[in-house]
């Protein structure tokens, strides 16, 4: 874990204002930790879709969405896990962030089961790893090493449950269809050779 406060100073400020000090202490004291737990990799396994937020080298924020099949998180070691990068709208904002400024926060939500948890780590970003092998359609692998993983509170989750997978989730015998949008006027005679 760095040595960085847990807590910095405008979280303090407001956990005088509303009392919640100690209740703070108690949460970084007890579930706080830099490797992950089995349940933890139960969750990840299980999840098929998480938030990702990064910033870029001023600080400004961006968050996006990540899916994909369950499983297309994995774990790598007690303290890394790792994602592939899939086709996507060519913005690559996320992964252009992760470049100048590798950290980054990411929240897992089972929605059904009201379980959440979030990672806050350094990224990196890998062209030519390992995993890209087992991941039809990625482009590249992102891995994180996790500085802290904590909770989120599951007070006001919504109980939702999964209908459909997307078709463009990319899986073992099965072609994703052609994103509609790509054939949009004004996209189409800007989309890279590749996608065409």
């Amino acid at each position: 874990m760095t040595n960085r406060s847990f807590y910095h100073e405008g979280a303090r400020a407001m956990q005088e204002r509303f009392e919640t000090r100690p209740l703070a202490d108690r949460i970084e004291q007890l579930r706080l930790r830099t490797s992950f737990t089995e349940a933890d990799r139960e969750l990840i396994k299980a999840c098929v879709m998480f938030f990702l937020a990064t910033a870029d080298a001023d600080g400004h924020p961006d968050c996006s969405y990540k899916g994909g099949m369950p499983g297309f998180v994995k774990i790598v070691d007690d303290d890394t896990l790792a994602f592939p990068n899939y086709d996507g709208n060519g913005m690559y904002r996320s992964l252009g962030n992760i470049l100048v400024n590798p950290h980054v926060g990411l929240i897992f939500v089972d929605f059904e089961r009201s379980k959440r948890m979030r990672v806050n780590g350094l990224a990196t970003i890998h062209d030519d790893d390992k995993l890209l092998s087992e991941y039809l359609g990625a482009q590249l692998i992102v891995r994180v090493v996790a500085e802290k993983i904590f909770p989120n509170c599951p007070r006001y989750m919504h109980k939702m449950k999964l209908i459909e997978h997307s078709v463009h989730a990319p899986r073992a015998d099965h072609v994703p269809p052609r994103p509609e949008w790509k054939d949009k006027a004004e996209f189409c005679d800007v989309i890279p050779d590749r996608g065409r």
